[in-house]
C-alpha cells in the first residue's frame, strides 16, 4: 500500500499537527539526497534539529524494485535498540508515524560527512575502520544474548526483498556456473540466524564529524540473522573503493582500513566470523557491478577487474582470507 509523501512543503504541517514542533517557531526545510529508499527532509526550529524520513514503496533505481514500506516501522524499533546501545552514535528517534511510514530523528552534526564521499575523495583514515568493527561486535554480542530481541526483529521479509533478491539471486541468475555457490551462501544467511544485523551497514550510511566521531543511520533492514552478512557488506563496499583507487596510497589504507575493522570486530565480538566471509564479500561487490542496486563510481576497467576477482574468488573450493581479496593491483 502506497501513501501519500511528504514534500518540504507539507513536512512543516505535518510535523505540527503531531506535536513534533511547535507552531509557534519558524521552521526551515532542506531536502537531503544520497539515498533511494526514501524521502529525506531536514526540518530545523530554533529549539529543534531533525531529520524527517518517509519510505518509498520503490526504490529509486534503473531496475524495478518494490519493498514493503512498513520498513519504517521497523527501522524505528531498530533505532530504539541500538541507540540505547550506543548512544553517541546512533541519533534517538523523536517520533514515528506507522500510518504514513515516517520517522523522525535527532539530525547529526552538520559539519558531518558522508562517510562513503570521504572515502572516493581519498580521506582514508583506518582508525574508523576500528571503531566500526568495535561498535558492530557490541551489536552482534547483545542481539547473541538477548532473546526477546530476536524475537523482536525475527521477520527477513524485507531482508528477501532488499537484500536476498536483488544481490544474490540477480547475480545468481546471470552467473549458472557460480549458482550453486551462491546459493549455499543465501542457505547459510537463511539457516544461521543467530543475532540481530543490520542489514545496511555501509558507508553511505556512516557518518563522520570533523573529531573523528561516528555516526551510524538506516536501520530499515533490521533482522534477526547471519552476523556475516554485516561483516561482508562492509567489506564489499571498501573492495569496490579499492578497485577505483588510482595509487597504491589510497590502495593500502582501504585495504589497512578493512583490516583494522575485521580485527576489531573479532577481538570484541562473541562470535567467531564465518569462514565464508570472503566469498559473501566477492558476491555484494560482483552485486554492486551486474545486480540491481549498482555503484556509480566505477570505470569499465575497474568493473573488468573487480568482476574478475569476485568471479575467482567465488569459484574457489575454498573460501580465501578476507584481505586477499585486497591484494595486489585494483586495475
Amino acid at each position: 500500500m502506497s501513501v501519500e509523501l511528504l514534500t518540504e512543503d507539507t513536512v512543516v504541517a505535518y510535523l505540527q499537527a503531531r506535536g513534533v514542533i511547535s507552531d509557534t517557531e519558524k521552521a526551515t526545510v532542506e531536502i537531503l539526497t544520497g539515498g533511494v529508499s526514501n524521502v529525506v527532509l531536514a526540518v530545523q526550529t530554533p529549539s529543534k534539529d531533525l531529520v524527517l524520513k518517509q519510505a518509498l514503496a520503490e526504490l529509486k533505481v534503473a531496475t524495478k524494485w518494490e519493498a514493503d514500506q512498513r520498513r519504517a516501522i521497523v527501522e524505528a524499533h531498530a533505532i530504539e535498540t541500538f541507540h540505547a546501545l550506543s548512544p553517541q552514535q546512533v541519533p534517538a528517534l523523536v517520533d514515528y508515524d506507522p500510518d504514513l511510514f515516517t520517522l523522525v530523528l535527532e539530525r547529526v552534526p552538520h559539519s558531518a560527512t558522508v562517510w562513503k564521499s570521504d572515502l572516493l575523495e581519498g580521506t582514508i583514515y583506518p582508525e574508523i575502520g576500528a571503531k566500526l568493527g568495535h561498535t558492530l561486535a557490541t551489536w552482534h554480542n547483545f542481539g547473541r544474548s538477548s532473546e526477546e530481541s530476536r524475537k523482536k526483529f525475527s521477520e527477513d521479509l524485507l531482508f528477501e526483498q532488499l537484500r536476498i533478491t536483488p544481490f544474490y539471486g540477480t547475480v545468481a541468475g546471470k552467473n549458472p556456473p557460480l549458482s550453486p555457490r551462491i546459493m549455499s551462501l543465501v542457505k547459510e544467511l537463511k539457516s544461521e540466524k543467530t543475532t540481530l544485523v543490520h542489514g545496511d551497514f555501509s558507508p553511505k550510511n556512516i557518518m563522520i564529524s570533523e573529531a573523528q566521531d561516528v555516526y551510524i543511520l538506516d536501520f530499515e533492514v533490521t533482522h534477526t540473522g547471519n552476523p556475516v552478512f554485516d561483516l561482508a557488506f562492509l567489506t564489499a563496499h571498501l573492495l569496490c573503493k579499492f578497485h577505483r583507487a588510482q595509487d597504491s596510497h589510497n590502495r593500502g589504507l582501504l585495504r589497512q582500513t578493512a583490516q583494522d575493522f575485521l580485527k576489531a570486530y573479532d577481538a570484541e565480538s562473541e562470535i567467531t566470523h564465518a569462514p565464508s566471509l570472503a566469498w559473501h564479500t566477492a558476491l555484494i561487490a560482483l552485486a554492486r557491478v551486474e545486480g540491481t542496486s549498482l555503484v556509480n563510481y566505477l570505470d569499465e576497467s575497474a568493473q573488468i577487474g573487480l568482476t574478475k576477482l569476485c568471479k575467482g574468488a567465488l569459484s574457489e573450493t575454498a573460501p580465501m582470507n578476507l584481505l586477499e581479496l585486497f591484494n595486489g593491483e585494483s586495475q
